[in-house]
């Protein structure tokens, strides 16, 4: 039997994908739009982090 038998079988698993989707939407929106506001500081901060005395070598 094929996978998408069992997938028919299932009710409402149309809104499988949807859901996913809009999850996705919201994730990388979120994301994004957290990365824009961010403190600039903050950022150069957490650059930095894992080498606090090296510069841009």
């Amino acid at each position: 039997m094929k996978f998408i038998n069992y997938l028919e079988s299932i009710t409402g698993v149309g809104i499988y994908p949807l859901t996913s989707l809009i999850i996705f939407f919201v994730f990388f929106t979120g994301l994004s739009i957290w990365a824009l506001k961010a403190d600039k500081n903050y950022i150069i901060r957490m650059k930095q982090l894992p080498f606090p005395g090296e510069e841009n070598a």
